[in-house]
């Protein structure tokens, strides 16, 4: 049974405080200002051009969120800060925050999008604004390389597989794919903008002779092939219901005899109330995106059968489903 939340706990989900001041202290870029030495407040100012009395009240709040420390009038960075909100550190993810405060004034005007059913935005940020894209992008790469070895080895793939990343953005999945099956071959399949950044992460990875990169619009141009396997990775939620049921059915005709789409995504349940964070990316989708939405595993399964896919299942709860071509 589920515990109903304290009047407490409403306040703090009303709160939006604490994250407009660390997203505005990535965005001031205060953690790189502080990068191995504590310094005061007036330094801090001068280095990143601030107003020093009011830079000082965004840098107290941070102290007590713990982002950052304090002593002897110096401010200095916490650990996880150094480690992640620093520019200069390799695990620094203060370009997927700017996203978000990319996003802010989006979020801004939900009460009208509920209102009109209208949304407010006719591009994605990342079309409006490419640098700041691939530089999430880049991030991203980074967080996916720690989960995509295990999620290839869950599919358990055999001998000279040829697979198809469909919108595969840096390449994330394709590397980690080579690096589990040593017989596999794979296409990125993305828009020429992105590629450019693929083209880079697969030259690091000394992947060139096992990746091939596809560039163009995955709804209106061909997708080469035949392949043994497609991935769809984080896709669907943003295009239409309509969009996605083509694609699916544009896929099947790409793969060879036996292949196999697998679809990964952020699905929602059947009562469309759960998992809770994807009801809230949902939510999201419906003020970043022009016509993208969150979308359930049954109606994925449905494309698929649709399509002509046979043994058609969930593999990972709200998270995979697979089709096999016959």
């Amino acid at each position: 049974m589920s515990r109903e939340l304290s009047l407490a706990e409403i306040f703090q989900l009303g709160y939006y405080w604490e994250t407009k001041i660390l997203l505005t202290g990535v965005k001031l870029d205060v953690f790189s200002a502080l990068d191995g030495r504590p310094k005061t407040a007036g330094e801090v100012a001068g280095r990143i051009g601030a107003h020093e009395p009011t830079l000082s009240l965004l840098l107290n709040a941070l102290v007590a969120m713990k982002l950052m420390n304090h002593a002897e009038n110096r401010y200095g960075n916490s650990s996880i800060a150094e480690k992640h909100l620093v520019r200069n550190s390799p695990q620094y993810i203060g370009h997927l925050l700017m996203l978000h405060d990319a996003e802010w004034n989006n979020w801004g005007r939900l009460e009208e999008t509920i209102r009109t059913g209208e949304r407010s935005v006719d591009r994605h940020v990342f079309e409006t604004d490419p640098e700041l894209g691939g530089n999430v992008l880049a991030v991203l790469d980074r967080i996916g390389k720690q989960s995509g070895p295990e999620f290839a080895k869950r599919l358990q793939l055999n001998g000279q597989v040829r697979m198809l990343d469909l919108g595969g953005g840096a390449g994330t999945n394709a590397i980690a794919f080579c690096h589990v099956y040593p017989e596999l071959t794979a296409t990125v399949f993305d828009l020429p903008a992105t590629l450019r950044l693929t083209e880079k992460t697969v030259k690091e990875a000394g992947l060139e002779s096992r990746i091939a990169l596809r560039a163009g619009n995955f709804n209106q141009d061909g997708l080469g092939g035949p392949y043994d396997v497609v991935l769809m990775s984080d896709i669907l939620h943003y295009q239409t219901f309509e969009s996605n049921e083509a694609l699916v059915g544009k896929v099947f005709a790409h793969l060879a005899p036996g292949g196999r789409l697998i679809i990964k995504d952020r699905f929602l349940d059947e009562a469309g109330t759960g998992p809770a964070w994807t009801t809230a990316f949902a939510v999201h989708i419906l003020v970043n995106t022009q016509q993208g939405g969150c979308f359930k595993t049954a109606e994925a399964m449905r494309w698929m059968s649709k399509a002509g896919f046979t043994a058609v299942t969930e593999l990972e709860k709200t998270a995979v489903v697979q089709g096999v071509k016959a």
